[in-house]
């Protein structure tokens, strides 16, 4: 093969993951203990939450992280409003790190509209504007964590962004798995978040 035909094999591919980088909707794969999880990201209706995201993993911050916290309807009291979903992130294997970074402009689902629904991504959060390197896959629909939603007193949701394309069942074996007062006992390796 010619030395012109590789180059040209090669800014075809280069080509290929720069149209990856800046899609739309850009998919990142979470490799955890149990399998992978292909995500596809919503960066046109939640520009700020993927932006953030995707540097949190282009910068390699998932690396050796873990879903560490179930919520599943016999784990919550029992007059709370329930729900279903797998948490996870850096708070428990880089706490100094994820403490430090800055919150995120709050993108609610009235905002973008994408709802808590079987396979959403969202991010986890205190007050509006404090969510970070944390994020949650719903199991189900979850009306309850959508805008004007009774899951959260102030009543304006979590930042949805994306959702399962590939690996549902990784994420439901993930959610079987044992726990005890709502973490997994033992939390559940995410060894990395890439970007296909």
């Amino acid at each position: 093969m010619s030395v012109c035909r590789y180059f040209v094999i090669f800014f075809i591919l280069l080509g290929c993951g720069e149209k990856t980088r800046t899609s739309s909707t850009p998919h990142v794969l979470i490799q955890t203990g149990f399998g992978e999880i292909e995500l596809e990201l919503y960066a046109k209706q939640a520009p700020k939450t993927v932006e953030a995201f995707l540097r949190y993993v282009d910068s390699g911050y998932y690396k050796n992280s873990q879903f560490y916290r179930v919520l599943t309807i016999d784990n919550q009291p029992s007059n709370a409003p329930k729900t279903e979903l797998i948490q996870g992130g850096i708070w428990k294997t880089n706490y100094a790190l994820a403490s430090s970074l800055q919150g995120i402009p709050h993108e609610s689902t009235e905002m973008t509209g994408i709802e808590h629904k079987d396979g959403t991504i969202s991010l986890a959060r205190g007050a509006p504007g404090t969510a970070a390197s944390e994020f949650f896959i719903c199991i189900g629909r979850q009306k309850g964590l959508d805008a004007g939603g009774e899951n959260i007193s102030d009543k304006l949701g979590f930042a949805a962004f994306g959702r399962v394309v590939k690996g549902m069942s990784v994420v439901r074996k993930i959610y079987r798995q044992r726990e005890s007062e709502q973490y997994f006992r033992p939390p559940v390796p995410i060894y990395n978040i890439v970007l296909q």
